[in-house]
């Protein structure tokens, strides 16, 4: 019984709190660690291309999220969202290369407001 109503609690009060915290993307940096610490854009998150079939899991749950995959300069964030799209997943964005990413994230999500 308290299992349910733990259940009930969340399901009431998740979707404002997920309202009024914006639904940002999820944007994944699929360079090397190396490359990743010489910078980076606000908010993504880090994992190499060759890992992110195993690693895609600890990150969302939902294979529905709009998923944006960046790399130097689109090659690798290709082959990463060829693999996401093989597991299942229905909105991998490759967003290019990290000079244009955030302009090209930002273009994408604003047309969907």
């Amino acid at each position: 019984m308290k299992q349910l109503v733990l259940s009930l609690i969340f399901l009431i009060f998740m979707p404002p709190l997920a309202a009024e915290q914006g639904n940002k993307p999820l944007i994944i940096d699929v360079r090397t660690p190396a490359e990743w610490n010489e910078g980076h854009l606000l908010n993504a998150k880090h994992i190499e291309w060759q890992e992110i079939g195993e690693r895609i899991a600890g990150i969302t749950s939902s294979k529905d999220e709009t998923i944006y995959v960046y790399c130097r300069t689109g090659n690798r964030s290709r082959k990463a969202k060829e693999i996401l799209d093989q597991l299942g997943y229905s909105d991998i964005i490759n967003a290019g290369g990290v000079s244009e990413a955030q302009d090209f994230i930002d273009s994408a999500e604003a047309a969907h407001e």
